[in-house]
């Protein structure tokens, strides 16, 4: 983002809605932020890349929708390649109402050659928001269904750690410090005693360590077969440290 300095001295990042924990803002907590930036000349850039992945109960709102004048201030940054599985082909896409702020950007994309595309990549990605509605749908359907299975199976075979439920994206936040581990000693009993790679908490900063994030896109045996590993290291380690009774 670094060639977003040109555009205001000043910036946020809104991620909408939220990785890693799954948030996806309310209206009033988006409305609250704008003033905020409105009254601070803070330019708002809303990567919006989930906003099509949201749970039963949850609108997602972009947060240019809100008024003209935090279109205005914004700049929305989208994508086909969370709804449609499409990061290989290096689409997406920005949304700049204001004239000034999107000449600047389009200037020093130029500059950059970064706004090169191919054809393969503009053919999918149109086909993809034309023809893959149906696609999609039954894609909701069977996340919501995976989601439903992570949270029963740890829910009865993993008390050890907690579910944060997410409202949106198909990334699923995991609080395992019920194990009782620090943040190098969950990595490497994930990944050395499960045979399991997430992408660990600390990553995303301080504030993650503990928790490692599951990404639950995916056939639902794969994710069965996930979970029934670490259920077995989970067991097998409680059973050595004497917390767990054979």
């Amino acid at each position: 983002m670094g060639y977003l300095a040109i555009l205001s001295d000043q910036r946020i990042i809104l991620c909408n809605p939220h990785n890693p924990v799954g948030r996806v803002w309310s209206r009033e907590e988006l409305t609250k932020m704008g003033q905020i930036c409105m009254e601070n000349d803070v330019l708002v850039i809303s990567d919006e890349a989930h906003m099509d992945i949201v749970h039963k109960g949850s609108t997602h709102t972009p947060f240019a929708s809100i008024s003209e004048s935090f279109a205005d201030n914004s700049i929305t940054c989208t994508a086909p390649s969370k709804t449609f599985n499409l990061a290989g082909v290096q689409m997406a896409n920005n949304i700049i109402p204001n004239k000034e702020l999107r000449n600047s950007f389009t200037n020093m994309i130029d500059r950059l050659y970064l706004g090169l595309s191919n054809t393969f990549g503009v053919t999918t990605v149109e086909n993809a928001y034309r023809y893959g509605g149906e696609w999609f749908d039954q894609f909701l359907d069977y996340l919501e269904g995976n989601l439903i299975f992570l949270t029963e199976f740890i829910e009865t075979n993993l008390k050890e750690i907690k579910v944060i439920p997410p409202e949106g994206t198909y990334l699923v936040w995991l609080d395992c410090r019920g194990l009782g581990m620090d943040a190098k000693d969950l990595e490497d009993f994930l990944q050395k005693k499960a045979k399991i790679a997430f992408d660990e908490g600390y990553t995303f900063g301080e504030g993650g360590e503990g928790f490692t994030r599951v990404n639950i896109a995916c056939p639902r045996h794969i994710l069965e077969e996930g979970l029934r590993r670490i259920e077995k290291a989970v067991n097998e380690s409680l059973i050595r440290v004497g917390r767990k009774t054979q």
